[in-house]
């Protein structure tokens, strides 16, 4: 049997067809347009997203057997908000998960209804990236397309709409949108009577491992394949990619190197931390976890190597950095504002310390760095509330870097696994794919089976102490620079 995983991106949509025994049998990339209508908004149109998924998938499966194509599951960009008319045509744009236009209704949120109240209606507060002060956003700004909305969904589930006819969304991806009630796995009926929308206008809820329905027939046979193949609900990016490392059960965690950065810690049972700074979710797997997100991560490196040192030899620029843990430069991360832990959409990226014998590679070595000590600020949550980690594993595009990954081996002093496939979501939207399909029994199973560690990145005392004491430097200086950052546009 043949299983999709679509894995729908900020840049790009990568689909990735896996055998039952998990080996990859092909990836195709298709690629499509982002928007920035004014500074700090993000944008993009759901229908650039199903043409490419739909040229992709021919591209795919054009050398397979087609027969043997029996489900299709996604891993996609969180919090964007898709919203369509009567007639299911796109009212506007979609509002991404790194778009900063919503801090006046984040504020309101955090502020007149309270963190105490958001954290018991969904277990999280307001973010500006969040699903719900989009909507707000698009209440008070837009009221004319506002009340065109009757449905409203998420990235991932468009997709899964058009293929299947079924209105969807998986707990996981729900988690993010500040309407679900994390700890129940229900929708918030404070929340929706906050935001002004009604349940009928919202997807029905599944697990992630889920069959929703089946190929549409007109899609199908545009597709050349059964319309028996299931489409399985899917996660958000990061749950799946977490069940695409393998990162399930108790106590497992997993850091990305995408777009954005992720450090995601899974767990059997619900918690939250007491200053949310961590976003309690649900997970793929039909448990729950805690995640730090930073809105740059790769895609800090991909701005310093693209637009101002004008490179695409990535890993050339990485050659001469030898003196880890000694760097007098430091970079603060936050291109697009910053999430966990500060939750700043003003907080803008910086360096700090330079000198006029600075060098090229030192402050391509600071913005490595600078990534690596933003994670760790989440990862410092979740040590002061108990828990407990030695190793991670770790995807996304910075896996791809030896070096990128053992200054987070030494700035974490974690145990880095390096899996045999670092496809992270795609993968894991593949395995999801699998299950629903009932290749396996269970996340867990599929996970077990599926995943390899093929290498681990060990930390190195001395170089451990260095980058704590650098660490030590860093986490001073957002908090010196907040007020700053806050009388900028």
């Amino acid at each position: 049997m043949l299983y999709i995983g679509v894995d729908l991106g900020t840049s790009a949509v990568k689909l990735l067809l896996m055998d039952e025994k998990g080996e990859i049998k092909k990836i195709v990339s298709k690629e499509y347009d982002l928007y920035f209508p004014h500074p700090g908004w993000s944008e993009q149109k759901p229908e650039d997203w199903y043409t490419q998924s739909m040229e992709g998938i021919k591209e795919l499966i054009s050398e397979c057997d087609k027969s043997q194509v029996s489900g299709i599951s996604f891993g996609g960009q969180m919090h964007g908000l898709v919203v369509l008319d009567e007639n299911d045509n796109v009212i506007r744009p979609t509002i991404l998960w790194n778009d900063g236009r919503t801090q006046k209704q984040t504020d309101y949120l955090n502020n007149e209804i309270g963190k105490d109240k958001l954290s018991e209606y969904t277990a999280n507060i307001a973010f500006a990236g969040f699903t719900a002060p989009k909507i707000l956003w698009m209440r008070e700004n837009e009221p004319d397309n506002f009340n065109k909305i009757q449905k409203i969904m998420l990235p991932k589930d468009y997709l899964a709409y058009k293929l299947s006819g079924t209105f969807c969304t998986d707990y996981s991806d729900a988690s993010g949108m500040l309407l679900l009630d994390v700890k129940n796995k229900c929708w918030s009926k404070q929340m929706l009577e906050i935001c002004g929308v009604s349940e009928e206008q919202l997807p029905k809820l599944f697990e992630s491992y889920e069959v929703v329905g089946t190929l549409k027939e007109d899609i199908a046979n545009e597709l050349g394949l059964s319309k028996e193949v299931k489409i399985i609900a899917g996660a958000g990016d990061n749950a799946a990619a977490a069940v695409g490392t393998g990162t399930v059960g108790d106590g497992m965690c997993n850091i990305s190197l995408g777009t954005s950065g992720t450090i995601f810690i899974s767990s059997k049972t619900f918690g939250v931390d007491s200053n949310n700074a961590l976003h309690s979710f649900d997970h793929a797997d039909g448990y729950y976890h805690l995640m730090g997100c930073m809105l740059s991560a790769a895609s800090c490196n991909k701005w310093w190597m693209d637009e101002i040192l004008k490179t695409k030899e990535y890993s050339k620029e990485q050659e001469g950095i030898t003196k880890l843990g000694e760097n007098h430069v430091f970079y603060l991360p936050y291109l697009m504002g910053e999430r966990s832990p500060h939750n700043d959409p003003k907080a803008r990226a910086t360096f700090i310390g330079m000198s006029m014998d600075t060098t090229r590679e030192e402050m391509t070595q600071a913005v490595l760095e600078g990534v690596a000590f933003g994670l760790r600020d989440s990862l410092e949550v979740a040590r002061s509330l108990g828990i407990k980690i030695e190793r991670t594993k770790i995807c996304g595009g910075g896996a791809k870097s030896p070096l990128w990954k053992k200054i987070i081996a030494n700035v974490m002093n974690l145990k880095v696994d390096v899996i045999e496939s670092e496809e992270g979501p795609g993968y894991g939207g593949a395995m999801l794919a699998a299950v629903g399909c009932g290749e396996y029994e269970s996340v867990q199973e599929a996970a077990d089976k599926l995943v390899k560690v093929v290498d681990t990145v060990e930390p190195d005392e001395e170089l451990v102490a260095k980058y704590e004491a650098k660490y030590q430097q860093f986490r001073k200086i957002y908090p010196a620079l907040k007020g700053v950052f806050q009388k900028f546009d």
